[in-house]
C-alpha cells in the first residue's frame, strides 16, 4: 500500500512542476506580446528626411554676348563685356590705366592671340558725361517748335556708344538744344528763313526803285 502512494505523490508533484511552468510561459509570452504589440503601436520618434531637388544648370546665354565679339582682342571689347576695377580720384583729363576682365561667357585675346581673361585699357580720366558729343547718342525731340534766339533746349537721354569707356553711369540726361522746327532740322530752317528774309529784301529794295 505504501509502495503505490509513493509514486502518486511523486505523479502529483510533478504535475504541479509542469503547471508551474507552464503559466509562467504564458504570463512572460503575454508580457512579450504586449510588449511587442506596444513597440509596433507606437514606434517612437522618426526622423524625416527632405529631399532637395538639384539646381538645374543654366545654359541660358547671357544678353550682353551678343555685343562682345569672339576671339577679338580684349582691349576692344565693348563696356558691356568687361568689368573694370576704377578709380575715381584720377586727374580729369589724363590718361589712366584700369584693370579688367572679361564677363562670363566672353571670349578674346591678346595681341598674341593668346586667350586672355584678365587684362589693362587705357583711357581718359572723365565721367561719360563729360565726354565730347561724338562719343554718345542722344533721343531726339521733334516737338522743338522754334527758331528763335537764343535756342530752346530739350530734355534727352544719352549713352555712350560701345567701344568708348569712360566713368560712372553710360546712360545719363542731358539738356540739348532744339534741332527740330517744322519737320526741318534746326539749322535747315534758320538757313530757309534767313533765305526768305534775304529774298524779301531784295524785293523790297527793287520795288523801291
Amino acid at each position: 500500500m505504501a509502495g503505490g502512494v509513493l509514486p502518486l505523490r511523486g505523479l502529483r508533484a510533478l504535475c504541479r512542476v509542469l503547471l508551474f511552468l507552464s503559466q509562467f510561459c504564458i504570463l512572460s509570452g503575454g508580457e512579450q506580446s504586449q510588449a511587442l504589440a506596444q513597440s509596433i503601436k507606437d514606434p517612437g520618434p522618426t526622423r524625416t528626411f527632405t529631399v532637395v531637388p538639384r539646381a538645374a544648370e543654366s545654359t541660358e546665354i547671357p544678353p550682353y554676348v551678343m555685343k562682345c565679339p569672339s576671339n577679338g582682342l580684349c582691349s576692344r571689347l565693348p563696356a558691356d563685356c568687361i568689368d573694370c576695377t576704377t578709380n575715381f580720384s584720377c586727374t580729369y583729363g589724363k590718361p589712366v590705366t584700369f584693370d579688367c576682365a572679361v564677363k562670363p561667357s566672353v571670349t578674346c585675346v591678346d595681341q598674341d592671340f593668346k586667350s586672355q581673361k584678365n587684362f589693362i585699357i587705357n583711357m581718359t580720366c572723365r565721367f561719360c558725361w563729360q565726354l565730347p558729343e561724338t562719343d554718345y547718342e542722344c533721343t531726339n525731340s521733334t516737338s522743338c517748335m522754334t527758331v528763335s534766339c537764343p535756342r530752346q533746349r530739350y530734355p534727352a537721354n544719352c549713352t555712350v556708344r560701345d567701344h568708348v569707356h569712360c566713368l560712372g553711369n553710360r546712360t545719363f540726361p542731358k539738356m540739348l538744344y532744339c534741332n527740330w522746327t517744322g519737320g526741318y532740322k534746326w539749322s535747315t530752317a534758320l538757313a530757309l528763313s534767313l533765305q526768305a528774309q534775304v529774298g524779301l529784301h531784295v524785293q523790297l529794295t527793287v520795288g523801291l526803285h
